[in-house]
């Protein structure tokens, strides 16, 4: 599996009711071994996660099965990434 780091950025009208779904769809995430790191940016514009896809197609599929996407309240960009 290939890693992907999806970079999620708040919207100025996000919902802050959907913060408790996104992290538990996270927590989903980890749970199926898919996730590696999560955490918010310190100037709460955001944050990001690293998880694991078999490719490109099914990285987007996940992360827009995250609330943060499906809410609209976010802007969720997913990379590919040859970290070491």
């Amino acid at each position: 599996m290939n890693r992907y780091l999806v970079m999620v950025m708040r919207r100025p009208e996000f919902d802050p009711a959907v913060v408790q779904p996104h992290k538990d769809f996270l927590e989903g995430l980890r749970a199926g071994g898919r996730l590696e790191m999560t955490g918010p940016f310190s100037d709460m514009s955001g944050g990001a996660y690293l998880m694991r896809a078999t490719d490109m197609d099914e990285a987007l599929r996940i992360a827009h099965e995250d609330p943060a996407h499906t809410s609209g309240g976010w802007d969720i960009t997913v990379y590919e990434w040859q970290a070491r």
